[in-house]
């Protein structure tokens, strides 16, 4: 056999390894999972808690009738600004003007009787004091019993009297109720601020709320210098969020505009539903309220908000993307019955698998094995991470269906990003034709 014979098998056979060699690695290729593969890097972190409600003033009255009557005089309007004492709605008042009139007439018959009474307890008390006298200087003039009638009609007229004077006494009060009442029928304001709400016209009938607060407001005055947005937080988010907390607040209003604010107030029990009573299936939500931070004076009250909370913060930690996380069962867990069997040896059953947080890393072979991590704060898109990994280690960060189903051992591959191809084949098509 030749030289150059030989040579040509010898490259027959390279050229047939070579090809061995690509369909192998194609096949490897074929069968590893595509995923975004991201190295562990440091970020600056922040966790927030998001939750929407309406924006209502830090102070507001409702100004209801304690008596019921006609108005017959309205003298503001919804949105005007009016000042504490300032006049704003008259309710018919005849009919309580008469009934001071009653009252003065029957306070000035009751002072009469009274007067009338007094007269005559004097009189009886004379009387008595007289024959006292006389009797005192000659016992027989005067007997026992007419001393003693003098005496009894002392008594009776002093009981009089007295029942005279309660009898004044009474008719003040009621003279003072009516002319409350009378003063009633004039509504001034109770505060400063703006009408924010006119729950009646003028010829209306105003009515006392004692059962009904709401059909009894006539109007509303907010103080609108200082505004509030109070908040709907859900149980697993309320803990975290604490008292003096900044928070960023977007007024659908004002929907280029971000406006700051603080929380000034957690509640302590939960927002109720309509029936009073918290729904076996309902969400559980706490009221959060937050203050704002010099609000523009174009806002309304019942504007609709969402506040951003910002609950912590971390500078230049290590993080991993949130998608990054998984759950998997790692390992079974014995539970060992109290009660010894009859061997004397306690029987162990397995009741489950412990659910491990982790991700998976991706060894230089593209091989993935799982790493239980230990996570701290979250952030829009990352999580802290404070054990478990290194910076600049390699892991998959996506996607979430490619996460879910991967397992320790599988080869992974870089997932190409469409958008980037595209982008670059019409930057080339482009530059092709000009």
């Amino acid at each position: 056999m030749g030289k150059p014979l030989k040579l040509s098998i010898a490259g027959v056979v390279l050229v047939g390894l070579a090809a061995v060699a690509v369909m192998g690695a194609s096949k490897r290729d074929k069968k590893a999972v595509e995923v975004k593969i991201e190295q562990v890097g440091r970020r600056d972190l922040v966790s927030s808690v998001t939750a929407s409600g309406q924006v209502i003033p830090h102070t507001k009255v409702d100004v209801a009738a304690d008596i019921s009557g006609r108005i017959v005089r309205l003298a503001v309007k919804e949105g005007d600004i009016v000042t504490q004492g300032q006049f704003l709605l008259q309710i018919e008042p005849e009919q309580y003007a008469a009934a001071v009139q009653r009252q003065e007439a029957a306070l000035a018959g009751a002072q009469a009787q009274a007067a009338q009474a007094q007269a005559n307890l004097i009189q009886a008390e004379r009387a008595y004091d007289r024959m006292a006298k006389i009797k005192a200087q000659n016992a027989n003039l005067v007997s026992e019993s007419e001393l003693d009638q003098l005496k009894t009609a002392a008594d009776v007229n002093k009981a009089l009297s007295d029942a005279a004077k309660h009898q004044v006494e009474q008719a003040v009060a009621g003279l003072r109720d009516a002319r409350q009442a009378l003063a009633k029928t004039t509504i001034n304001a109770p505060m400063s601020g703006r009408v924010t709400r006119l729950n009646v016209e003028q010829g209306e009938t105003a009515v006392p709320g004692t059962f009904n607060k709401d059909a009894a407001t006539l109007l509303t005055i907010s103080d609108m210098g200082v505004l509030e947005t109070k908040v709907k937080v859900d149980e697993t988010d309320v803990a975290h969020v604490s008292l003096g907390d900044s928070a960023v607040v977007q007024i659908d209003a004002f929907p280029d505009t971000t406006f700051v604010g603080r929380v000034t107030k957690i509640s302590n029990s939960s927002v109720k539903g309509a029936a009073g009573q918290q729904a076996a299936d309902q969400a559980i939500d706490f009221e959060v309220t937050i203050q704002l931070v010099n609000p523009p004076q174009e806002t309304r009250p019942d504007f609709s908000a969402t506040a951003k909370v910002i609950t912590d913060a971390r500078k230049h930690v290590l993080s991993i993307p949130i998608i990054a996380l998984t759950v998997r069962e790692n390992e079974n867990v014995p539970h060992a019955d109290s009660a010894p069997t009859m061997g004397g040896r306690e029987p162990q059953k397995e009741v489950g698998k412990k659910d491990v947080e982790g991700v998976f890393i991706v060894a230089k072979d593209n091989k993935v094995t799982f790493r239980p991590v230990k996570v701290g704060i979250a952030g829009d898109r990352y999580f802290e991470v404070l054990g478990g990994l290194k910076e600049g280690e390699t892991i998959v960060a996506g996607t979430y269906q490619a996460i879910r189903d991967l397992k320790d051992g599988q080869l992974v591959r870089q997932a190409v990003d469409k958008n980037a191809k595209d982008a670059k084949t019409k930057t080339a098509t482009a530059g092709a034709k000009s």
